[in-house]
């Protein structure tokens, strides 16, 4: 074999699997919901294998805090098991920043998994 093909397939190879290992965002069907933590456990939906996707588990889903008519109301999720949703994955770990202070991650990761954000239901799940 030519050793550029070789060096060229290697390097295809390297940059394919750290593709893989990017996420930014799937959609994903809710399996259970704990509505005090507002973390859920989902299926992504998305099959990039021959085998299913691994669960995410407790993703965190965001709230919302709106004001109408000058009445400030906030939102909890209301998740139901079999959901659509989209999951974002954060640019860096999340878990030391959710105390609302300015905080260094304890690892290095990246566009992981376990930084996942729900942060919304899929017009599909919603009742009309």
């Amino acid at each position: 074999m030519d050793p550029a093909a070789a060096m060229a397939k290697l390097l295809q190879s390297l940059i394919d699997k750290a593709m893989s290992d990017i996420h930014c965002g799937t959609p994903c069907k809710v399996i259970k919901f704990d509505e005090t933590t507002c973390t859920a456990d989902v299926q992504p939906l998305i099959r990039t294998t021959s085998d299913d996707p691994a669960m995410i588990l407790n993703a965190q889903a965001l709230g919302h805090r709106y004001k109408v008519d000058g009445v400030e109301k906030e939102y909890k999720p209301s998740l139901h098991p079999g959901d659509v949703v989209m999951v974002q994955f954060a640019d860096n770990e999340i878990r030391n920043a959710l105390t609302g202070a300015v905080a260094s991650p304890d690892t290095d990761r990246a566009h992981d998994r376990n930084d996942a954000v729900i942060v919304g239901v899929f017009g599909c799940s919603l009742s009309s």
